[in-house]
């Protein structure tokens, strides 16, 4: 059985496996910008993120209260701003599934809770990045119903 909560303190040691799952998959796709094996955040870092409204971070769990994947999530609001309007987007900072438990619905079981978090908090819209080197993740993100909203380019300059 599946289920999704917030994270807490005693998640830390999985959600840093995770985080280095997800750093790998990055590297693979390109070692010129991610380093690999690493985390984007410490168990210091990770405490302070758990503990602020603003970035909640959820797991979803086996019927052993294990995590099996994450969900780091920023709320992202710019009142009085020149251009954009007024709306609340839920940002997906970082998404992440147990190599173990892929294929698995348990990204999916993850992103449905978000989209019900956002629904019951009044957030306009859910937006995240994905790197092409990540095909999975983009099908993945295709079939939850997402579209390109706008897409980063780039240029590498060669010596």
């Amino acid at each position: 059985m599946k289920t999704v909560r917030r994270a807490e303190e005693k998640d830390i040691p999985k959600i840093l496996e995770l985080l280095v799952q997800v750093d790998m998959v990055h590297h693979k796709g390109r070692p010129d910008l991610f380093k690999g094996p690493a985390t984007k955040y410490n168990a210091e870092e990770l405490k302070e993120i758990l503990q602020d409204e603003k970035t909640p971070v959820f797991v979803c769990v086996d019927g052993a209260d294990i995590p099996m994947g994450h969900a780091f999530c920023i709320q992202q609001h710019n009142p009085n701003d020149h251009v954009l309007t007024d709306v609340k987007t839920l940002y997906i900072d970082d998404i992440c599934v147990d190599e173990q438990q892929r294929g698995k619905n348990v990204g999916k079981t993850l992103y449905e809770y978000l989209v019900g978090y956002a629904k019951e908090n009044g957030y306009y819209n859910i937006t995240l990045n994905v790197w092409t080197c990540n095909p999975g993740a983009m099908k993945f993100y295709e079939a939850m119903g997402l579209v390109p909203q706008k897409i980063g380019m780039e240029k590498i300059i060669e010596e």
